[in-house]
């Protein structure tokens, strides 16, 4: 495994005792909260492996409500996370599971409100790094350190070159993209990390391309 810095190798500055079950909770849980694209009213949390039989010790419990409240690793506010969010009126329930997973640390994060719902499953692979593996009953694999975009589009041919088309024709590289689908000719879901951020116009121009049904922007 290659680091890009020495913050790789000892984890980022964080609140807790743990860089995969603090950290790595929190941006867990915050990756959620970026990709519902506001607070939920409610969150249902199932914990599996290590993350089961430790999370209140080690506080993984409030770092995941921490990340979907959208506080970063480092906000002192952590601590205090399942009080801030009861204030707010936000549900919150934890189930430790017994089922094995092929990662220790898992988190299965189930959020929503009146207007919808998200799903997703994410690990804690340590030093604060993660990984999200399934959205919404899509396979994927999003690291949750680099910018990215998530398309849901109609497996049709010609879909995937033209997001690439487009992201190509503004000079946007990709840095990792991997393609998920339930079914053939179906709904699929490309996740495209990117270098840096992508404008809102770009996304724009993405969602008029045929077959593409929605965009949805991860920032960094």
């Amino acid at each position: 495994m290659k680091y890009k810095s020495v913050f790789d190798i000892i984890g980022p500055i964080m609140i807790g005792p743990s860089s995969s079950h603090t950290a790595g909770a929190a941006r867990i849980g915050r990756v959620a909260r970026s990709i519902f694209g506001r607070e939920p009213k409610w969150a249902s949390i199932s914990l599996y492996g290590s993350f089961a039989q430790t999370y209140k010790g080690h506080g993984t419990d409030v770092a995941l409500i921490g990340g979907i409240l959208d506080f970063d690793t480092d906000d002192e506010r952590i601590i205090k996370a399942i009080d801030i969010a009861t204030e707010k009126g936000m549900k919150i329930s934890f189930v430790e599971e017994d089922a094995i997973t092929d990662h220790p640390n898992t988190a299965r994060v189930f959020i929503g409100d009146d207007q919808g719902e998200l799903e997703l499953v994410g690990i804690s692979i340590g030093g604060g790094k993660i990984e999200i593996i399934e959205l919404n009953g899509f396979e994927l694999k999003l690291s949750g350190h680099h910018p990215a975009i998530l398309v849901v589009h109609n497996d049709r041919f010609g879909a995937i070159a033209n997001v690439a088309s487009v992201l190509a024709k503004h000079e946007i590289n990709i840095g990792h993209m991997e393609v998920s689908r339930k079914e053939v000719g179906k709904l699929a879901l490309m996740t495209i990390e990117v270098d840096h951020n992508i404008e809102d116009f770009v996304l724009s121009e993405i969602e008029q391309l045929p077959n593409i049904l929605r965009v949805t922007k991860i920032v960094d």
